[in-house]
């Protein structure tokens, strides 16, 4: 399995404030979308996330974002190296994701852009 690179997960009270810091900062522009009533917005390597408190406090707890060629096939990687899998794979709005903590206890998501 390839990693193809990694997201910051940020938390933020305010994202249409927080948006053209990140911008300026990146060099580029939000791709933006909801999930689960959480507000996201992609900006280079940040993840800027938004919503109710009990939604971020789950997400929180994802330490970051790992863009990798095929959920599939880190999922088979990643449970014979004795992770868990938490969530998934599901459908995201570029892909599909899965969410798995590794036997040290740290909590990922990884992510690919196939369909």
């Amino acid at each position: 399995m390839e990693i193809l690179g990694a997201s910051l997960r940020i938390c933020v009270d305010d994202l249409e404030t927080a948006i053209p810091f990140y911008e300026r900062l990146a060099g580029g522009r939000a791709l933006r979308f909801e999930r689960g009533g959480v507000q996201v917005a992609a900006i280079g390597s940040f993840l800027l996330m938004s919503g109710p408190e009990a939604e971020l406090e789950v997400l929180r707890k994802v330490a970051a974002t790992i863009a990798v060629e095929d959920v599939d096939e880190a999922h088979r990687l990643l449970t014979g190296l004795g992770a868990r899998i938490i969530a998934g794979p599901v459908p995201t709005p570029v892909g599909r994701n899965l969410i798995a903590m590794h036997p040290d206890g740290s909590v990922f998501e990884y992510v690919d852009q196939r369909g």
